[in-house]
């Protein structure tokens, strides 16, 4: 099993976290696009685009709509891959969680 796999509440195992970015590069891959194309058509600094696309940027809404308008994709489809990368991040960090199980506890004693 990878030793980066987390366990799920339906005891599936999540794989590695995959950022949209990744997502959006196969895309553009697939159209016979660069990078440096789609960013000068989307109106926007190569290197914030690269960022993304490299994860070190989170997928804005300005963002996915740019791609929306400039592949004819969904707006919605980066914004709820951002949000998943999102959840499985914070549910990776062992010192969010150990907060989170004792608000939990908190809010069930009350």
């Amino acid at each position: 099993m990878n030793k980066n796999a987390t366990h799920t509440a339906n005891g599936m195992f999540s794989s590695e976290l995959i950022h949209p970015g990744e997502i959006i590069k196969d895309e553009i891959m697939a159209r016979g696009l660069t990078q440096k194309e789609l960013a000068h058509q989307m109106g926007v600094s190569y290197t914030v685009f690269n960022e993304i696309l490299n994860g070190k940027r989170p997928v804005t809404t300005e963002c996915a709509l740019l791609l929306e308008a400039a592949l004819g994709t969904d707006a919605n489809i980066w914004m709820s891959l951002q949000t998943d990368y999102n959840l499985q991040k914070a549910r990776q960090d062992k010192s969010f969680m150990k907060r989170l199980e004792n608000v939990r506890r908190i809010a069930a004693i009350l």
